[in-house]
């Protein structure tokens, strides 16, 4: 090695998940999420995207691939291209729920579950195991990366990807649209006082963005009015450092009990998603 390699050598660094240089870059491949990475303070973020499932677990399901896959977020991460870092979990939610506390991160009470049994039985203490530590390792590695982009930039926009089910009594039924919105805005656990303009400009934004030729219902803390575990988590340890949208799309992007996607919503969404995004981006950044 050369001089000049061995001081380039050196200044890379590897921390876990990643190599430390100039730009930031996975040090490994994952089977457990895709990770994108590029240069700018917008992460978003697909965490109920995944269907895969380890086989072991598999067996212990009690429904169909069908009603399982109706209860994950599917095409959510088709949005992730809105960040500048794209993060896209590859693992079902009901592997291991990253949007849960580690506790009831793989839970076989239908309590958890919107009152369906998912699995046949208890599950066994291996399989347990196996979720709660897909879980901690997705959490070391978003610490190292959120650390990571904060040495680079003085604040972070966090976009945190959902959909919801509103037929979900029966593909003719339709749940009422005071208590569900297009989009429900997500924002409990973000500092009021420091981002409160940039979330009322990201709604507007969305507003003025037209969806099937009509202006989307963009409301605030409806559907999920006590958040999630991710953004409260990252609150916790970021606070107003990284500001936090949990976005909830009704699923009118496609027909959420045959799984068939409408592309021109799809196409709208993501077009209101970008523009709600370009107007509060200089917010954020070095």
């Amino acid at each position: 090695m050369t001089p000049s390699n061995a001081a380039a050598g050196a200044r890379v660094r590897q921390s876990g998940f990643f190599l430390h240089d100039t730009r930031l870059v996975a040090a490994s491949p994952c089977d457990e999420w895709d990770l994108v990475i590029g240069d700018g303070p917008v992460v978003a973020a697909a965490i109920h995207d995944g269907h895969a499932m380890r086989p072991s677990l598999q067996r212990h399901l009690a429904i169909d691939t069908a009603s399982r896959r109706r209860d994950e977020d599917p095409l959510t991460g088709l949005f992730t291209g809105v960040g500048d870092v794209r993060l896209r979990a590859r693992r079902s939610r009901f592997e291991v729920d990253l949007n849960r506390p580690r506790e009831t991160a793989l839970s076989s009470n239908p309590e958890d579950t919107w009152g369906i049994r998912f699995w046949r039985d208890d599950l066994p203490h291996d399989e347990l195991q196996a979720s709660l530590a897909a879980h901690d390792r997705f959490y070391a590695m978003v610490t190292e990366l959120f650390d990571a982009l904060l040495d680079r930039h003085r604040s972070l926009l966090v976009i945190d990807l959902h959909s919801y089910n509103h037929r979900r009594d029966g593909p003719d039924s339709c749940a009422p649209a005071d208590g569900n919105p297009d989009i429900d805005l997500g924002v409990t656990t973000l500092d009021r006082a420091r981002w409160g303009d940039a979330v009322h400009a990201f709604a507007e934004a969305m507003r003025s963005a037209p969806v099937a030729g009509g202006a989307p219902d963009v409301r605030e803390n409806v559907r999920y009015p006590g958040g999630g575990h991710f953004p409260e988590w990252i609150h916790a340890r970021y606070g107003s450092r990284i500001c936090t949208i949990s976005i909830e799309y009704k699923k009118t992007f496609m027909d959420e009990w045959t799984g068939h996607a409408d592309i021109a919503r799809l196409y709208d969404l993501q077009a209101g998603l970008e523009r709600a995004v370009a107007a509060v981006r200089p917010e954020f950044g070095r």
